[in-house]
């Protein structure tokens, strides 16, 4: 069996997010898009397909070929599947017909012939997905492709619930302090045998099951609401989880979080909320960093995508920040604000613009080109060391051309702030 996990055109929709990594390594309950794919598809050989200035830094994390397409013409047929399908558990079957599965008017999924596409004689993906889309019969399918970063959130409660029926992992392995609690159905519980749950800690699955991975430390006072999933090796620091909430392996978090993603390897160590948002890696949210997730008349949020207000057709959208952004305290972040990546952000001066690109800092109410990109990586480098992590030449090449690729936006909005005050 082979299958071929790619990316389509869309991967801007999912800044600041995609930025620095393949749409199908986004967070969606406990796991990521592709790793779903991979967990319905055991022992499958796998490629992958990304943009080309991603490739240096996932190749490597994968463990498989990307972006060799010559791959693809010997061997067995192969399955390609969009990355930003949230994969069912009864996955589509790599065996059958040549065809494209359609959702929506875009592709889920095709199922072709080795020879089928070396008969193509194409030079990149990028061109041989709409060929293979041409010329193989289509059939209209049922999938659920995200299609904005935002959806990661609205699914997540869902699929933090489906990814702990397929781990199949449940029960109190870890320490559970007595004078700690399950509030609810103790099988919808799962405490790894590496875990602590110290005193003063109530974990509430009656709406939803939890999940407390492998080095996860919980501290007193803390409250778990399910759904959720703690990843390994992160703190909980006092305060509340609500529902929906994912928190990659890592990360010290405290306060008041609700239906939100953090990714891995970043902080929110103090009070403050932070709701129906997705904070990438290596960010640091100061003391009191707060966002708004609904708007005083409950109206639909709407995000800047493209350097245009785009409307999510949702009442709840908090905020979305780029890896190695970091905020000082008495922070406060709009109702669906974008913020790029390694980005300063200095707080106590209002409410922050509801879109800030990546290399960016804001302070004393306006924004500034700060530092730069060297600035930056000194931050980089130390934050990361203290998880014993280096900063790599591949991780250097790619920051790099992020700041190259959102340089016109970045002038254009110090040009207006520039221009603001002086008038």
């Amino acid at each position: 069996m082979r299958i071929a996990i790619f990316e389509d055109q869309t991967y801007s929709n999912f800044y600041p997010l995609a930025l620095t990594r393949p749409v199908f390594e986004l967070r969606c309950g406990q796991t990521t898009l592709s790793e779903k794919i991979l967990r319905a598809h055991p022992g499958a050989q796998v490629c992958y397909f990304v943009r080309d200035w991603i490739a240096p830094t996932f190749l490597k994390r994968a463990v498989s070929l990307v972006n060799d397409l010559k791959a693809l013409e010997r061997g067995d047929p192969v399955l390609l599947i969009n990355g930003r399908w949230l994969y069912p558990n009864e996955p589509v079957a790599s065996d059958g017909p040549e065809e494209v599965g359609r959702c929506g008017g875009a592709t889920a999924y095709v199922r072709a012939k080795a020879a089928t596409i070396a008969r193509l004689q194409l030079s990149s993906f990028d061109e041989l997905l709409p060929a293979l889309e041409k010329a193989l019969p289509s059939r209209e399918v049922k999938a659920t492709l995200l299609g904005f970063i935002w959806d990661t959130i609205a699914y997540n409660a869902e699929a933090i619930t489906a990814d702990f029926e397929a781990a199949g992992k449940r029960g109190l392995k870890g320490k559970l302090h007595q004078m700690s609690c399950v509030y609810g159905d103790q099988d919808r519980a799962y405490i790894a045998e590496s875990a602590e749950v110290q005193p003063m800690v109530v974990i509430d699955t009656k709406h939803g099951p939890v999940t407390i991975d492998d080095d996860v430390v919980v501290n007193p006072h803390t409250r778990i609401e399910g759904p959720a999933y703690i990843g390994k090796g992160t703190w909980l620091v006092g305060g509340k989880i609500r529902e929906g909430t994912s928190i990659g392996p890592m990360c010290r978090v405290g306060g008041e979080v609700e239906e939100a993603i953090i990714h891995g390897y970043s902080n929110k160590y103090h009070d403050g909320f932070l709701g129906h948002a997705y904070v990438g890696e290596w960010v640091n949210l100061g003391a009191l960093t707060t966002n708004s997730d609904l708007k005083n008349d409950y109206g639909d949020v709407e995000v800047y995508m493209g350097g245009k207000l785009t409307n999510t057709g949702q009442t709840k959208v908090g905020s979305f920040i780029g890896d190695h952004t970091k905020t000082s305290i008495g922070t406060l972040l709009n109702t669906g604000t974008i913020v790029g990546m390694m980005c300063l952000i200095l707080g106590g001066g209002g409410i922050l613009p509801k879109y800030l690109p990546s290399f960016c800092w804001f302070y004393d109410n306006k924004v500034s080109k700060g530092g730069g990109l060297d600035a930056g990586l000194t931050t980089a480098r130390t934050a990361m060391s203290r998880r014993k992590v280096a900063l790599t030449e591949e991780d250097i090449a790619l920051y790099r051309y992020v700041r190259d690729l959102t340089k016109d936006e970045r002038n254009e909005i110090v040009r207006k702030y520039r221009k603001s005050r002086e008038e």
